[in-house]
């Protein structure tokens, strides 16, 4: 819907292949949802969810093993985006790399996007 003819909305890193690929095949899943919400003290919030199947208006990017389903309304919000996995002591998780940020909360789980009028 929002992705560029023959380039992929989003890109995933080994590691978040490998953690997308383990979750899929514990869950017996076709897929990981990534969506956008409004919520949190940035105004936005990302979600993940396992998907046991794909949504017509989903766009589907594969990396290897793993299939991540991109929701209609979160498209245009995460175009160029690297979703990474990251861990550490402290914390460990996904990691969205998101040009299309540009605030977010000093705890990190919400962002505030660009307004898409500004181009």
């Amino acid at each position: 819907m929002f992705a560029s003819p023959g380039q992929a909305p989003v890109s995933l890193t080994p590691a978040a292949i490998a953690q997308i690929a383990a979750l899929m095949e514990r869950e017996g899943a076709a897929g990981f949802r990534i969506g956008v919400k409004k919520g949190g003290c940035a105004g936005m919030e990302y979600t993940m969810e396992v998907a046991a199947e794909a949504d017509p208006m989903d766009i589907v990017v594969e990396a290897g093993p793993a299939k991540v389903l991109i929701a209609p309304l979160a498209q245009m919000f995460l175009l160029g985006t690297e979703i990474d996995y990251e861990e550490g002591l402290l914390e460990t998780g996904f990691k969205f790399r998101n040009p299309n940020v540009v605030d977010s909360c000093g705890c990190g789980e919400s962002v505030k996007f660009r307004d898409p009028a500004e181009g």
